[in-house]
């Protein structure tokens, strides 16, 4: 049962389900108290707080692909990434992560011919 499941892997599985039970807490509760979703987006209520934990998820899982890729590809400084999202925003730290990590791949790539 336990074949290729690592400690990362199990670490995302764990990620996923707060993710899951988190963002559909906060939907069931909008539904049960027949909230406007859209217009919760605007203003406040469990539509916010959904989403809130769905990107802190996603932002948690991501900065630990980044930290755990970056040392695989021995990408200098990839903890700069996580940190630089406290300054600016994830949304573009991790997008720039991908466009380095793609860079290290090509660049390992063409070294191994």
């Amino acid at each position: 049962m336990r074949r290729h499941w690592t400690p990362l892997a199990f670490a995302y599985l764990g990620l996923a389900i707060a993710g899951l039970i988190g963002t559909w807490y906060f939907n069931a509760l909008a539904i049960i108290q027949m909230r406007d979703y859209i217009g919760d987006l605007t203003t406040s209520g469990p539509a916010v707080s959904s989403i809130g934990i769905d990107l802190l998820v996603v932002a948690i899982a991501g900065s630990i692909f980044i930290i755990v890729e970056a040392r695989r590809l021995r990408m200098r400084f990839g903890w700069l990434y996580v940190a630089g999202a406290a300054l600016t925003a994830f949304a573009f730290t991790f997008p720039l992560f991908l466009a380095m990590r793609q860079r290290r791949t090509t660049e390992l790539a063409r070294v191994e011919r």
